[in-house]
């Protein structure tokens, strides 16, 4: 069976010879040489993400391959993809050299320049060791790389790391890493959340915890063991384990990239979903969570200030070796459709890939939350956690029917409270019902009173009126009052008593009509007086 070798060589010089002799091994396949740790990291995920019989059995780590060290790497190699056997290339063959290649896993080392047999044997060692394991890992071999949760970076046993960094501050950094762990531990996966904003780290604050122990508390220990790591982290209340960014933020400093490598390989031993919260700011630790990472999103607000930090972050990764922008996820925060900047201008100006999700502006939905310090007890109405959650679906940190189902969760209940508030109006309103009739019987009964009156007053002088033009022509006063008067009062208001009197000088009419109930035509008895009085008409004195 053919032997296949993956070299990973950063040095040109030292990258030819070592495809000169691996080329004249008797039945081996070697693979092109790789330039650096990240193209060798992204090669092995993506074969093993086809099947575990994809990966070659030996993979050759020459010591200044960078930008990782070289001994870090071979941590992380073991670590994750345990059924390949690697081989350390380096010009230090010292005993002190062999025993930190073997204690990072690495299953024996070649002296540089290079030798033919020497190099023979260990490859053929190490190509016997994966067979082995590989004999030993059998089926489940496919679970180890393949039926895990992460993405196209991540190994399969391990767990899945996501990165969430923002371009600048404030953009919503911790908050967006706390929804995407709370959802993947909602989900029924084993979740840690990891603060790497070691400066100003607010992940306890967003989940009102206090606890002692931090990250910083492992930076010295040179093998993080399960029982190390479990008293460093502290079990939230949801289930998420968290390891803190440190009180003090002078100690952050202490967290290496070396520390960082240790612990995230840890961590995803443990944990079915890694989120780091990694802050706006590039560390040491930080850039090497970013490089190891199956899933680095790049959090955004859609204004011009942070589209132009995004890309400078992005060109920043680029230059130091960390991600590429194409394997960048951008996520668009406070987006609305208002706004002018769109994710589609987001992903041509960084150059990035943008995430589907995108995260509603709503300020009000968060305030309590944020304020009481309880990010667990965000109302699942909300359309902030919904687009979170949302997320945490598009990355697979939780199953695509649950994400969708949660989205229609949140519908439903939206529309239960909806109808729910509609039923309340609704009877709200029928006990309210007897009183606004009632209330509304009565002023539009006083409305019809004052026309009444009003009607009444009008008749009245017009009466009196006629009574004196009647007396000044000597006809009948009185029947020309009665005429008058009901001339000017509407149908359903005739039948009104009229009376005028000469009271010397002037005509006095009264004019007596009934008050309708409700109806013209409808009375009660109820009446209203109108009186006038007017001077007579030739009348001397």
């Amino acid at each position: 069976m053919a032997t296949r070798i993956l070299p990973a060589v950063g040095d040109i010089e030292a990258a030819r010879a070592l495809s000169t002799l691996t080329g004249q091994l008797p039945d081996a396949e070697p693979s092109l040489p790789v330039g650096d740790s990240t193209a060798l990291l992204d090669t092995l995920a993506r074969l093993a993400a086809e099947s575990v019989d994809e990966l070659p059995e030996v993979v050759l780590v020459h010591e200044r391959i960078g930008p990782a060290p070289a001994l870090d790497l071979i941590r992380d190699l073991v670590l994750r993809f345990p059924a390949v056997g690697v081989v350390l290339i380096t010009a230090d063959t010292s005993p002190g050299t062999l025993t930190a290649a073997m204690d990072s896993g690495a299953r024996g080392i070649v002296g540089f320049p290079l030798a033919y047999d020497a190099l023979a044997e260990r490859v053929q060692a190490a190509a016997a060791w994966s067979a082995g394991m590989r004999r030993h890992l059998g089926s489940g071999g496919l679970e180890l790389y393949g039926g895990g949760t992460g993405g196209p970076g991540a190994p399969g046993g391990a767990g899945t790391v996501v990165t969430v960094s923002g371009a600048k501050g404030g953009v919503g950094t911790t908050l967006t890493a706390v929804q995407l762990a709370l959802a993947a531990q909602a989900s029924g996966r084993t979740t840690a959340l990891l603060d790497l904003d070691l400066q100003s780290g607010d992940v306890a604050s967003y989940l009102d915890v206090q606890f002692r122990r931090s990250v910083v508390d492992l930076a010295a220990i040179t093998d993080i063991t399960p029982r190390v790591l479990q008293d460093a982290v502290y079990t939230h209340e949801s289930g998420i384990g968290l390891l803190l960014a440190p009180a003090e933020g002078e100690r952050g400093e202490e967290v290496t990239d070396r520390v960082t490598r240790q612990i995230l390989g840890s961590l995803r031993a443990r944990y079915d979903v890694v989120v780091v919260d990694c802050g706006a700011y590039v560390t040491a630790a930080s850039a090497t969570a970013v490089e190891l990472a199956d899933h680095a999103l790049l959090l955004l607000t859609p204004d011009v200030v942070a589209v132009r930090a995004a890309k400078r972050m992005v060109r920043l990764w680029d230059r130091l070796q960390i991600r590429k922008a194409e394997e960048t996820l951008t996520v668009v925060n406070r987006h609305g459709k208002g706004t002018e900047i769109q994710p589609s201008l987001v992903e041509r100006v960084t150059g990035t890939r943008v995430a589907r999700t995108t995260v509603p502006a709503a300020f009000k939905e968060l305030q309590a939350a944020v304020d009481a310090g309880r990010m667990q007890d965000l109302d699942s109405r909300s359309s902030v956690k919904q687009a979170l959650w949302g997320l945490a679906g598009e990355l697979g940190l939780i199953d695509a029917d649950k994400a969708n189902a949660g989205k229609r969760g949140g519908l439903t209940l939206r529309r239960k409270a909806a109808t729910g508030d509609r039923g309340a109006v609704t009877l709200e309103f029928a006990g309210m019902f007897p009183l606004l009739l009632t209330v509304m019987a009565i002023l539009w009964q006083c409305t019809l009173y004052g026309y009444t009156y009003s009607l009444a007053g009008n008749a009245a002088d017009e009466a009196a009126r006629a009574a004196t033009a009647a007396y000044a022509a000597g006809e009948g006063e009185a029947g020309a009052c009665s005429a008058a008067a009901q001339e000017h009062l509407p149908a359903a208001w005739q039948g009104a008593e009229v009376s005028c009197v000469d009271e010397g000088a002037v005509w006095k009419a009264t004019v007596s009509v009934d008050v309708p109930v409700f109806f013209p035509g409808f009375d009660a008895g109820w009446h209203v007086d109108g009186k006038a009085g007017a001077a007579k008409e030739g009348d001397d004195g």
